[in-house]
């Protein structure tokens, strides 16, 4: 996030309470009567929502600036940090530490605290996610750029990938800049600005080769390619899965397979094959086919013992 147009970078200092301990008496007059939470932090969710409730209600008797108002409200970040670590879960497959990523959602819940009315009836939880979650996509938006673009850019790149993805799937085809412009109410001049500034969001390699792909790139790009998707690499997990599997069955059911998916055998040429009739062969197959797709779906099938036939 900025600053005062500064980009802001988290530290990797917790947020915690004051450095200097407060009196046993001064914690006594911040709680006005509350029961004091030895381990706000490890709190149950049941224990910290019926806590959290009395907590803001004595929030908003405190003046500004108190000591005591400080530590009510910094209780009520401990008691709610669990809410910072739920929403940093939908993100931790992006490339940012995931402490970076709390701390930035702790300033988005300590802004809900000092937002959030008590007497509106509203659960804390459902007002303060919102505020969390928004904080931390702006701290994507605002760092995750290879290139700092101002930030009415990083906003119309997502308008522009939104109004592609919906033009492609109601025409069939890319959208070009004109069908862009009359989606979004824009010239084609901005459209084009657009996609000038979405080159900014990821760095390329100036070593990466550049080949006949340059052409087919797709419009805004540049065109390098590291890697290309290999549909196969599925198929080879799929057999790897079923081996073990295959391992179980008895001979005749991975002969009867082998016919079946090997050969490509009818039924009836199977049951020519193995002295069995087509009936008796389709009941086979059914249940051999059942039980291996079962076996894919059970982690523990693959240690299991072997099938009798």
């Amino acid at each position: 996030m900025t600053t005062g147009g500064t980009p802001y970078t988290p530290t990797r200092t917790a947020p915690a309470r004051q450095e200097t301990p407060l009196s046993a008496a001064t914690r006594r007059r911040a709680l006005g009567g509350l029961p004091e939470p030895v381990n706000p932090l490890a709190s149950s969710t049941g224990d910290a929502r019926s806590l959290s409730v009395a907590m803001f209600v004595r929030l908003r008797e405190l003046d500004e600036g108190t000591p005591e108002r400080a530590y009510v409200r910094n209780t009520l970040v401990e008691l709610n940090l669990s809410l910072v670590k739920f929403a940093a879960r939908r993100f931790r497959g992006r490339p940012e530490p995931m402490e970076d990523i709390v701390q930035v959602g702790t300033i988005g819940l300590i802004k809900a605290i000092e937002r959030f009315d008590p007497e509106r009836g509203v659960e804390f939880s459902a007002f303060a996610l919102p505020t969390i979650v928004g904080e931390m996509k702006r701290f994507f938006r605002d760092t995750g750029w290879a290139v700092r673009v101002p930030r009415r850019l990083q906003e119309l790149r997502i308008d522009l990938a939104k109004a592609s993805d919906a033009l492609e799937q109601r025409d069939g085809h890319r959208p070009d800049r004109a069908a862009l412009a009359e989606r979004l109410h824009l010239t084609a001049e901005e459209v084009a600005e657009g996609e000038l500034a979405a080159n900014g969001y990821t760095a390329h390699s100036l070593d990466a080769p550049v080949g006949d792909e340059e052409s087919r790139a797709p419009r805004g790009t540049s065109g390098r390619r590291t890697a290309v998707d290999e549909p196969a690499y599925e198929l080879i997990d799929d057999l790897d899965s079923l081996r073990p599997l295959l391992a179980r069955l008895c001979d005749r059911d991975r002969r009867i397979l082998s016919l079946r998916f090997g050969e490509e055998l009818t039924q009836a040429e199977i049951g020519s094959r193995i002295g069995l009739s087509q009936m008796h062969v389709s009941r086979l197959l059914a249940r051999i086919l059942g039980e291996l797709k079962a076996g894919l779906l059970d982690d523990d099938a693959a240690t299991a013992d072997a099938t009798a036939c």
